[in-house]
């Protein structure tokens, strides 16, 4: 759901300190599942939800889940509006694609993030995928987030398919040289990944690195599961937290909002 201010300058807001993102892969779940997950990410704190994530899955399975979760959020907002005690706000969330590519779009999401893997070796990710979606994206009214995506060891699926030059621990000054490229660029975003389900997430000196690049909000993702793990990357100057196994792993959807509403906890007590 389009915040008031307009897209592009909610996720930009810095005032309301780093930010929490739900990622839902469309291609693991059902739209049922995928929206009943949606819904209790938001009430336990996430302000972004991002639907993407695998590699082949088709557009109509894509459409659905964001039309889905766009439908819910639509009656989450007038159910808010009846009621005096409710906050109509808290709803007006973004439903944002992550696509694996040009094949993973739909008209019903509020934007994309408009990527180009800044370290594959592949033309197909550094502009060819774009090349193709971009009309689609024209026709339909999806805005573009400008993003510029950094892949980090391990790297994961994404590295794999990606064939990313992976950024390894220590190298600073190639993260540093990544972010003010991607500022020269134009891109307003730089999203930080250390790959879906990794063991480790983006270490903090490569997050302060980039943070120098002072222009650029930060979005960090990848290995992120605990209170701790998501302080650890808000302190050092990430903007928005992504996380999407997590959601993935919980029991049921008590236990999603447990383990979001800890992450967010994090998020919170380093920012403020």
């Amino acid at each position: 759901m389009q915040p008031w201010e307009g897209l592009l300058n909610y996720v930009l807001d810095r005032s309301r300190g780093c930010r929490h993102v739900t990622l839902i892969d469309p291609g693991k779940q059902s739209s049922e599942v995928a929206t009943r997950r949606a819904i209790a990410a938001i009430e336990a704190g996430s302000r972004m939800i991002f639907v993407g994530g695998s590699t082949d899955t088709p557009d109509e399975v894509v459409h659905e889940t964001c039309k889905s979760i766009q439908e819910a959020l639509e009656l989450q907002v007038f159910a808010a509006s009846q009621d005096p005690t409710s906050d109509e706000e808290l709803w007006k969330v973004p439903v944002v694609l992550f696509p694996g590519g040009a094949h993973a779009l739909s008209p019903a999401a509020d934007g994309i993030t408009f990527m180009m893997l800044m370290n594959s070796n592949n033309r197909k990710f550094l502009i060819g995928e774009q090349l193709r979606g971009a009309p689609y994206l024209q026709k339909y009214g999806v805005e573009a987030l400008p993003t510029g995506y950094l892949v980090f060891s391990p790297g994961g699926k994404v590295g794999e398919v990606g064939q990313a030059d992976l950024v390894e621990s220590g190298q600073e000054d190639l993260v540093r040289s990544y972010a003010i490229t991607a500022h020269m660029f134009g891109f307003k975003i730089l999203y930080l990944e250390a790959g879906s389900g990794a063991q480790t997430q983006v270490d903090r000196e490569s997050i302060l690195a980039a943070r120098e690049t002072e222009e650029l909000c930060l979005i960090v993702g990848g290995g992120i599961r605990t209170r701790e793990q998501a302080a650890y990357a808000s302190s050092a100057g990430a903007n928005w937290i992504v996380t999407g196994t997590l959601t993935e792993d919980a029991a049921d959807m008590d236990d999603l909002r447990n383990k979001i509403s800890e992450v967010v906890s994090g998020i919170q007590s380093s920012s403020s």
